[in-house]
């Protein structure tokens, strides 16, 4: 008599119907399970399966199986009947394909790479409420990447300190201000105060320069904390939102994408915690998969990596990350992601933050183009002549790079940027 039935769950010849879901996998067996084995348990334990063979079972129940079905050294195709699938539950798909399995004896390793959502999954969420066009539009911003930066160090200042700072950066040339992920309503700096403190120098910035200013203000905390300070921004003529979505939660993220909607405002997407899961490169989940989830869900951007500052990611994963937030279809790349095609989901902008400074922009600009989110903070806030000089030395900085012709040439006539480059020259921290 049989005791399990994980081999029931592979078979090489599947062929995926239109509407299944398929996931990319990394794996690694544990000593004395070979990969067959080591995939059946991964779409068993991930679908309708269980240690032991049954007593009982509806004939029907065959057909919810997934099936692991392309091996390819230690990557394994896996897919699920949509039937497994709750509609528009972006927490259950979780549970599902990157829940269990993670835990498992018999595999040494497994890392959820990437999966391929069909039409029929993906036409239930609403994705992005306003994509890069609407975005743009809101900001009166064509032909440049958005522009902004974290107060630093990023906690400390009080509430009329991190607003001044703001000011200095709106001046410098900068579109937003941002909070950084720990930074929410502390005993020094108050959400509501920030709020207050940041309107009033944000209305005199745009007044001195006839542009359109804003914020990632962090309204993190439960549900409904949130939306209490998504309902002050909007009190005070904000049009973005910032939340920490890993940490928040998906659940959290779906509810306040669509409060946020009906507010007007954006959300931007902080990915803190996100390398607790992702930086092995042998086990746990993509950041790229994360990304996915989140366009899918409806935030407007979110953080990418630089490739050439202080955090972790290749050229390749950021190119990768920037499509897939950009694109409308998606081609497979062979170990690193699967199909998608996007339907009328929405366009998010990825942001590229962490370590950088006016050296590094045209390194940036060359890796995403000009539909990106530009975040340099200790780059402007580190300037030898302070937070404006800093943001104007990025600004042009980038204009160096639409024109063409190097930092050094461009230096010759902006002493902000001379100034920065004297610093920093092409720096990349480590």
């Amino acid at each position: 008599m049989a005791i399990d039935w994980y081999n029931e769950f592979v078979d090489p010849n599947y062929k995926p119907a239109n509407d299944d879901l398929v996931c990319l996998f990394y794996f690694e067996p544990a000593a004395g399970i070979t990969d067959k084995e080591a995939a059946g348990r991964i779409a068993s334990e991930s679908s309708t399966g269980t240690w032991t063979t049954l007593a009982t079972l509806p004939p029907r129940m065959k057909k919810l199986e997934a099936k692991a079905f392309e091996f390819d050294g230690h990557y394994v195709k896996v897919a699920y009947p949509l039937a497994l699938w709750e509609e528009g539950n972006a927490v259950q798909l979780l549970s599902g394909i990157a829940g269990n399995i993670f835990g498992m004896k018999a595999l040494k390793n497994l890392r959820l790479i990437d999966a391929t959502l069909p039409s029929a999954y993906t036409r239930e969420f609403k994705g992005p409420h306003f994509g890069m066009d609407g975005i743009r539009k809101m900001m009166g911003i064509r032909g440049r990447p958005l522009t902004g930066a974290v107060p630093k160090p990023k906690i400390g200042f009080s509430a009329k300190e991190h607003a001044e700072i703001g000011y200095e950066t709106w001046m410098g040339g900068f579109d937003f201000v941002k909070d950084d992920e720990n930074l929410t309503s502390t005993s020094f700096n108050r959400f509501d105060d920030r709020v207050k403190y940041m309107t009033k120098l944000r209305d005199k910035a745009e007044k001195e320069t006839g542009e359109k200013k804003s914020a990632f203000l962090n309204i993190s905390a439960d549900v409904e904390t949130m939306k209490k300070r998504a309902d002050l921004l909007v009190e005070y003529g904000w049009n973005y939102a910032m939340i920490d979505v890993v940490v928040a939660g998906t659940a959290s993220v779906m509810t306040m994408r669509d409060y946020c909607s009906d507010l007007g405002l954006a959300i931007h997407a902080h990915r803190a915690f996100h390398s607790a899961f992702d930086r092995n490169k042998k086990h746990g989940m993509t950041m790229y998969f994360l990304a996915k989830l989140m366009r899918l869900i409806g935030v407007s951007q979110i953080h990418t990596g630089t490739a050439v500052g202080k955090l972790t990611g290749t050229k390749t994963e950021s190119i990768l990350l920037a499509d897939l937030l950009r694109k409308q279809k998606i081609q497979e790349v062979s170990h690193q992601c699967l199909a998608q095609d996007w339907g009328t989901i929405k366009t998010a902008f990825p942001v590229s933050s962490g370590g950088l400074h006016p050296g590094l922009v045209p390194d940036v600009l060359d890796i995403y183009g000009t539909d990106l989110v530009l975040l340099v903070s200790g780059g402007i806030h580190g300037h030898p002549k302070g937070t404006r000089a800093g943001a104007k030395a990025t600004m042009q900085a980038i204009e160096a790079w639409q024109e063409g012709i190097t930092l050094d040439e461009k230096a010759k006539k902006a002493k902000e940027l001379k100034e920065a480059l004297a610093k920093w020259g092409y720096y990349k921290p480590k």
